[in-house]
């Protein structure tokens, strides 16, 4: 299976989690506004570090193959909830910019290639969750 990430509660802590992904671990956990003891990015918050990471990645990796001249790119994503009932809805704001001596039609082309991002297709259509059971 490919792209797996590993959560275990981290003994101690009321929300606090161990998230292991290769040889890589970071902590999630909840604000201590919401009994958390804040030792790490929120659910919510790592989504968003997806959506931004994916997307800068794209975006380098097109400048990279283009050669063309960007110094920096530096994504903001948040996210928030709109609508209601049945008609709620997620939504992911992401403000990109980049800095280099891109012209408009250039600039143009990244923010289309930032559509491309996988994390961001992903997010964008209907996905399904398989959940299992593991029996110890």
């Amino acid at each position: 299976m490919g792209n797996q990430v590993i959560v275990k509660e981290r003994a101690g802590g009321v929300y606090t989690q161990d998230v292991i992904a290769r040889t890589h671990k970071i902590y999630a956990d909840e604000p201590e506004t919401l009994g958390g003891a804040d030792l790490g990015m929120s659910p919510f918050e790592l989504v968003c570090a997806g959506l931004g990471a994916c997307t800068n990645i794209t975006l380098r990796m097109y400048a990279q193959r283009k050669d063309w001249p960007v110094t920096n790119i530096f994504v903001d994503v948040a996210y928030k909830k709109f609508g209601l009932g049945a008609e709620m809805k997620d939504m992911f704001i992401r403000k990109i910019t980049i800095e280099g001596a891109l012209d408009d039609k250039q600039i143009q082309r990244m923010m289309v290639i930032a559509g491309k991002c996988p994390v961001h297709k992903m997010l964008e259509t209907d996905n399904e969750i398989r959940t299992e059971l593991v029996e110890t």
